[in-house]
C-alpha cells in the first residue's frame, strides 16, 4: 500500500487535475480514499469506477454513480448498493436473484421494496443463507410465511425481524402453534448428535463455540428464543414465561425490554447473574423504589450501569458518584437536570456532586466561573474544556493544578495560540496534553512542532494545517506510515509536492 498517495487522494485541498491524475493510477486503497472526496465529480467518479470496481459500491452509496453509470454485470456491487438504497432497476434484482454467487443473492435478500417475484424467487433459495437474509428484513407477510420455514435458522432471523407478526413471535418463542423444523445449520453438515468444539481447528468452519444439535436443533432455538426476547414487538405475556428460564442468555435478554410488569423487574433484581442486573439497573423502564435497592448491589458493574439510568433519582447518583468509577461523561440525568438541580449539585459540599455537574457544557457562566476555581482538581478538570472560559482563568487552573488539569486546558475550545504553546512548553506535560493540542483548531506551528515529539500526537500534529509546510513535506518520508500519510493529507501541503508524489503516466 502506498500511504502516501492514500493520503494525497483525502487531501481537501487536492486540485482537481491531480484527482484526475490519481484516478488514472489508483488502486483499491487508494480508490477508498478518492471515493471519499465530497468533491468528486460525476466524470471522476464514473472513471474510478470504471479502473477499481471496488469502489464502486461506496460510490454509489454516496449519490456519485446512477443507474445509467452502471452495468450489473461488470459492476455488481455498484447495481447491489443502488438496489439497497431503493433507486435500482428491478431488473437488475431479477438478475441477481438467479446469480450463481449466493453472496450476491444474499446482499440482495436485503434490499427493501424487491419486486413480488424476487421475492417469491429468494424464498425457495437452494442456500439456506439467503433465505435467512430475507426472513431478517422482509416485509410482516412474507416473514409470518418464513417463521414457520422448515429450516431453523430461516426461523431464527425471523424472530429477530420486527416486521414479524406478534403472535408468530410468540410462537417462534414459546414453539407454540408452529410445526417443528427439519433442519439446522448443525444438522445439516454433521452427523448428530454433535457438540462443536470450542477449539475447533478448522479455520474455515463457521460454527460457533458449543452450537450442538441432537435432533432437536437445541443451539439454534435457543438462539432463536434470545432474537425473540430481544425483539420489542414479540408480546409481553409471551416474554414473561422466561424470567425464570435456566439460561442466562436468556434472562439477561429481558433485563433491557421496556415493557415488563413491576414484579417480573423486581424478579431480574433478584438474578444470580451480575450481567441480568446491571442492564435492569440501566433500563429507564424499573421504577424508583427498584433503583434505591440496586443502589446498594455490590454486583459486578450493576451501579456503574445504574448511574447511566436516565431516571435515576439524584440523591442516589450523588450517593453512586462517591464510591463507584462512573467515569469523566455526562450522564443522561445530569444532562436533564433542571436549573435548580443544577444549582444545588454546584453548591453541593460533596466534590463528587459537583464533579456531576461540572460534565455539562451549557452551565450558567455564574455557576461555570465558581466551579472554575474549585478546591477540588478533579472538578476543575472537568470543567476545564468548558467553552466561554478566559485565558486568564485557564492560566489560573494550570497554575493551582498543573498536570491534574493540563491536557483538558489544551481541549478547551477558546484555548488560545498563545496558551496552547506555553503548555506544550510545560516542565512535565501528560503525553494526553499534546495530543489535545494537535487537534485544537488554534494550535500554531511552533506548538505544533512540540507536539512532534510524542508518538501518539505525532500524526495529528503532521496533518494540522498550521504546522508550516516545509515540515510537512519533510514528514511524508517519515518511518512511521500514520504520519507520512497524515502529513500528505495535510490541506497546506505545497500544490508543487503533491504535484511531485502523483505518479505520471
Amino acid at each position: 500500500m502506498n500511504h502516501v498517495l492514500c493520503g494525497l487522494a483525502a487531501n481537501a485541498a487536492l486540485p482537481p487535475e491531480l484527482v484526475d491524475q490519481l484516478v488514472e493510477v489508483a488502486d483499491a486503497e487508494i480508490a477508498a480514499d478518492l471515493a471519499r472526496r465530497t468533491d468528486l465529480s460525476h466524470a471522476q467518479a464514473v472513471a474510478l469506477a470504471s479502473r477499481v470496481e471496488e469502489s464502486a459500491a461506496w460510490l454509489a452509496y454516496e449519490g456519485h454513480l446512477t443507474i445509467a453509470d452502471i452495468d450489473p454485470a461488470a459492476q455488481p456491487h455498484a447495481a447491489l448498493a443502488l438496489l439497497c438504497e431503493g433507486v435500482g432497476s428491478p431488473r437488475w434484482a431479477r438478475l441477481f436473484a438467479a446469480d450463481p454467487v449466493f453472496e450476491r443473492r444474499e446482499k440482495l435478500a436485503a434490499c427493501s421494496s424487491l419486486p413480488s417475484d424476487v421475492v417469491r424467487t429468494l424464498a425457495a433459495d437452494a442456500d439456506v443463507r439467503v433465505v435467512a437474509e430475507l426472513a431478517l428484513w422482509t416485509t410482516p407477510g412474507v416473514a409470518a410465511r418464513l417463521a414457520g420455514h422448515p429450516h431453523a435458522e430461516v426461523r431464527r432471523a425471523a424472530a429477530a425481524n420486527q416486521a414479524t407478526p406478534p403472535s408468530l413471535l410468540a410462537a417462534l418463542l414459546t414453539g407454540e402453534g408452529l410445526p417443528l423444523a427439519l433442519r439446522c445449520r448443525v444438522c445439516d453438515r454433521e452427523e448428530t448428535p454433535f457438540v462443536h468444539d470450542p477449539h475447533c481447528p478448522h479455520n474455515d468452519c463457521d460454527l460457533l463455540p458449543g452450537d450442538s444439535c441432537d435432533g432437536s436443533h437445541e443451539s439454534t432455538l435457543h438462539a432463536t428464543r434470545r432474537m425473540a426476547l430481544q425483539n420489542p414487538a414479540t408480546p409481553t405475556e409471551a416474554v414473561i414465561r422466561f424470567v425464570n428460564h435456566p439460561s442466562v442468555l436468556l434472562r439477561w435478554a429481558l433485563a433491557s425490554r421496556s415493557d415488563l410488569p413491576s414484579e417480573v423487574y423486581g424478579q431480574l433484581a433478584m438474578d444470580p447473574d451480575p450481567g441480568v442486573r446491571a442492564d435492569l439497573a440501566e433500563n429507564p423502564a424499573i421504577d424508583e423504589a427498584l433503583m434505591r435497592a440496586l443502589s446498594a448491589d455490590r454486583g459486578h458493574d450493576v451501579q456503574r450501569r445504574l448511574a447511566h439510568n436516565p431516571r435515576v433519582p439524584l440523591d442516589v447518583l450523588t450517593r453512586l458518584a462517591r464510591t463507584t468509577k462512573i467515569g469523566t461523561i455526562l450522564l443522561p440525568r445530569i444532562a436533564a437536570a433542571s436549573c435548580g438541580e443544577v444549582a444545588e449539585l454546584a453548591e453541593s459540599p460533596e466534590p463528587a456532586a459537583r464533579l456531576l455537574v461540572a460534565q455539562r457544557r451549557d452551565l450558567p457562566t455564574a455557576i461555570r466561573d465558581a466551579l472554575a476555581t474549585d478546591p477540588d482538581a478533579k472538578v476543575v478538570n472537568s470543567i476545564a474544556s468548558h467553552p466561554g472560559l478566559s485565558e486568564a482563568q485557564l492560566r489560573a487552573m494550570v497554575a493551582r493544578h498543573g498536570v491534574h488539569v493540563i491536557a483538558m486546558v489544551a481541549a478547551n475550545p477558546d484555548a488560545t495560540p498563545a496558551l496552547l504553546e506555553d503548555l506544550t512548553r510545560h516542565e512535565q506535560p501528560p503525553k494526553k496534553m499534546f495530543r489535545a493540542v494537535a487537534r485544537h483548531r488554534n494550535a500554531t506551528g511552533p506548538a505544533l512542532q512540540n507536539c512532534l515529539a510524542d508518538k501518539q500526537a505525532r500524526p495529528l500534529a503532521a496533518n494540522h494545517p498550521a504546522l508550516p509546510p516545509h515540515v510537512i513535506a519533510e514528514l511524508l518520508t517519515y518511518t512511521d506510515w500514520q504520519v507520512a500519510e497524515a502529513a500528505a493529507a495535510n490541506p497546506s501541503l505545497p500544490f508543487a509536492v503533491m504535484s511531485a508524489l502523483v505518479p505520471q503516466l
